[in-house]
């Protein structure tokens, strides 16, 4: 006979409903124009900053918009720089869109690929268009967890676009093999 816990396993003290009107320096905040919610990133000792994206599931797809408050070093025409690291063929994080918000900071929209479990950091740069020496790094940072091991509370500026369909292939064409 197997022995487990019961009742709810539910922490609701830890979720909270940000209001609209939050402050630029809280977790997360709606964007006025767009009424979309994003991470906001904080500035770290040495000059880069550093995104809390929260929990999520291994081998599945998210959206994540942050926001870097107040950056005056960098241009309106920004970029970002490939991935420097040579392990790493296709990158697990991709820059989609960087925008110029109006309070002087950047707004980034990218998708970050799960792969495996356990804390993960990715790194990018962001330089103004023609001048690299003014860069920017932003290092994101979220706990990936089993696929199997129930559904994470995603932060707002987060959002899952699905299951990888590479990992759901490789373990479909086992099966058949069978």
């Amino acid at each position: 006979m197997a022995t487990g816990r019961k009742g709810s396993t539910s922490k609701a003290g830890g979720v909270r409903f940000p209001d609209d009107d939050e402050p630029p320096g809280s977790p997360t905040r709606r964007d006025g124009q767009s009424n979309v919610a994003t991470l906001i990133a904080v500035s770290e000792k040495d000059g880069s900053y550093l995104v809390k994206a929260g929990f999520l599931k291994s081998h599945h797809c998210y959206e994540i918009v942050f926001t870097v408050p107040d950056v005056p070093t960098l241009g309106k025409e920004l970029s970002c720089l490939p991935s420097s690291s040579p392990s790493r063929r296709s990158p697990s994080l991709r820059v989609q869109r960087i925008n110029s918000t109006l309070e002087g900071g950047v707004k980034v929209t990218c998708e970050y690929r799960t792969h495996q479990e356990g804390v993960q950091q990715e790194e990018i740069t962001m330089v103004t268009k023609g001048r690299k020496d003014n860069s920017l790094k932003v290092r994101l940072q979220a706990r990936v967890i089993d696929p199997h091991h129930g559904t994470p509370m995603l932060l707002e500026g987060v959002r899952c676009l699905g299951a990888r369909k590479d990992a759901h292939t490789k373990h479909s064409s086992d099966r058949k093999k069978i």
